[in-house]
C-alpha cells in the first residue's frame, strides 16, 4: 500500500477555489426521518449503499474492523466493483487502530480512501489529539444523505452490551441533500471535487418567523478558518427565540459562557429548559466537567437530567415546537474551537415531535434529575474555573500556531494497482 505524495491541507482554502468557504441556506421541501441509534442507523445506511448506482460520500471520525466495520467494507467494495464511484475520508486519529489489510482490501477494489491527519505513534501514543475530522456524513447517488453523531462501530448497537452508546442521526431527501453533497465534494480534496458547473443557491432569508416549516433544513459547519463559530451562534440564536421549550441532549457539555447565558436566560423568561448529560460516561472527565456548571444552570431553573442506562453519545437539541439540529458537534472545547463539525438546522414540526417523543421517553424512564436546590458548593470558584479553561482550550489553535507548524492534511491511501 502506498501513500500518495499529493497532500491536500483541509485548513486552508485550495489554490484554485474558496470552496471551503461555504455558506448554505435554508432548503425547504425535505423528507426527514430520526434514527435513534445503530439499530436504525445501520440499515437505512447501507441499504442505501446497496442500491448506490453512481456514487458514495462518506466522512466518519471512526471506523473499527467489528461487525460494522466488516459490513461496511464488504457493502463499499461491492459497490466499488460494480462501477460506482467510492471515496472514503476517515479521521487518522478516530481510525488511527485501522489495519493496513483492512484499508488495503477497500483500495485495490477502487474505493478512494483518504485518511485526515494520519500520523504514527510515538513512544506508543498518538500525537495526532487535536483538530479532528469529527464529522459524520454520507451521501449516495446525491440524492439521500445522512448526517448526526454515530460512527460505524459495533458499540452503537444494543447488543454490544452496558457500554453501547444512545446517540441519534437524521436521513434527509430533498434539495438540502445537494448542498450536504456540495459540501462532501468540497471536503474531499481536489481529485474528487469534479462538479465544476455546481452554482451556489441564492441564500434565504431565516425562515424562523415562518408558520410552515415543513421539511426545511440548512447545513452548518465549523472549520479552522471561516467558520469557527457557526454552530455555536446557531445555538445561540436559536436559544434567545425560544419561548416555551428546550430540550438539549449532548455527550459533552462545557460550552462558553455565551451560550451558557442563553441557557440560563431562556429558563428565567419562563421556557422550560431540559439538559440531558452523561451520567454514566465513556471519558469520566466529560461529567466532572459538566457538573462544574450545574449550580450556575439550576438556580435559575434548568432541569438537568443524567442519562444512567449506557453512555450518551448524542448532539441534539430542538427548542418550541419547530426547530431542531442534529450533527456530529459536541457543546465543548473540542467540538467548538478545535474540531472539524457539521449539523444540519431543521424546520419540521413532525420531526420536532419526533425527537421531543424520543428524549423525553429518555429523561423519564433512564435519567436521574439532579435536585434543583443543590448545596451551592463553591458554585462561583466552579464556575470560574470552568470559564477559564474553555477559553484556554477555545484559544488552543492561535497558541499552537507559534509552536512548529501543524497544519492536519488529508492523505490519500492508493493501491499500487489502482489508479484511485
Amino acid at each position: 500500500m502506498n501513500i500518495a505524495v499529493e497532500h491536500i491541507a483541509t485548513d486552508q482554502p485550495p489554490d484554485d477555489s474558496k470552496a471551503r468557504d461555504l455558506d448554505y441556506g435554508w432548503q425547504s421541501g425535505n423528507r426527514l426521518q430520526l434514527l435513534e441509534n445503530g439499530e436504525a442507523y445501520f440499515p437505512a445506511v447501507f441499504d442505501a449503499m446497496r442500491k448506490a448506482q453512481r456514487e458514495i460520500l462518506l466522512e466518519t471520525f471512526i471506523l473499527f474492523e467489528d461487525k460494522v466495520g466488516h459490513e461496511l467494507q464488504g457493502i463499499l467494495i461491492e459497490a466499488a466493483q460494480r462501477g460506482v464511484k467510492v471515496v472514503v475520508s476517515l479521521d487518522g486519529f478516530g481510525c488511527g487502530e485501522l489495519s493496513p489489510a483492512f484499508l488495503r482490501e477497500l483500495a485495490e477494489a477502487g474505493v478512494m480512501v483518504q485518511m485526515f491527519d494520519p500520523a504514527s505513534k510515538t513512544l506508543g501514543i498518538r500525537t495526532n489529539w487535536f483538530r479532528r475530522l469529527h464529522r459524520k456524513i454520507v451521501v449516495v447517488d446525491a440524492s439521500v444523505a445522512f448526517i448526526g453523531g454515530i460512527n460505524f462501530s459495533a458499540d452503537h448497537l444494543g447488543d454490544f452490551g452496558p457500554e453501547a452508546k444512545q446517540d441519534y442521526a437524521v436521513q434527509i431527501i430533498g434539495p438540502a441533500v445537494a448542498d450536504l453533497h456540495h459540501f462532501a465534494l468540497a471536503q474531499s480534496g481536489r481529485q474528487v471535487r469534479t462538479r465544476r458547473g455546481w452554482r451556489r443557491r441564492q441564500q434565504r432569508p431565516s425562515p424562523w418567523t415562518d408558520e410552515h416549516g415543513d421539511g426545511l433544513v440548512r447545513l452548518i459547519y465549523r472549520d479552522n478558518v471561516q467558520h469557527r463559530d457557526d454552530i455555536e451562534e446557531a445555538y445561540i440564536h436559536a436559544l434567545s427565540q425560544a419561548r416555551q421549550r428546550v430540550v438539549i441532549a449532548n455527550a459533552y457539555f462545557f460550552p462558553g459562557y455565551r451560550l451558557l447565558r442563553e441557557i440560563r436566560n431562556a429558563a428565567r423568561r419562563g421556557v422550560k429548559v431540559q439538559l440531558i448529560m452523561q451520567g454514566q460516561p465513556d471519558v469520566l472527565l466529560a461529567k466532572l466537567a459538566a457538573r462544574m456548571l450545574y449550580d450556575y444552570l439550576l438556580k435559575d431553573g434548568v432541569v438537568i437530567h443524567e442519562y444512567c442506562q449506557r453512555p450518551l453519545h448524542g448532539k441534539v437539541a430542538l427548542v418550541d415546537d419547530e426547530w431542531s439540529t442534529v450533527g456530529s458537534s459536541n457543546l465543548d472545547p473540542l467540538s467548538l474551537a478545535l474540531n472539524l463539525e457539521a449539523n444540519v438546522l431543521i424546520r419540521d414540526r413532525a420531526f420536532n415531535q419526533q425527537l421531543y417523543q424520543s428524549l423525553e421517553a429518555l429523561a423519564r424512564d433512564h435519567c436521574q434529575t439532579m435536585p434543583a436546590k443543590r448545596k451551592p458548593r463553591l458554585w462561583l470558584w466552579r464556575l470560574t474555573v470552568g470559564f477559564l479553561v474553555f477559553h484556554v482550550m477555545r484559544h488552543f489553535p492561535a497558541l499552537a500556531s507559534w509552536l512548529p507548524a501543524h497544519k492536519p492534511r488529508l492523505k490519500p491511501i492508493e493501491s499500487p494497482a489502482h489508479d484511485v
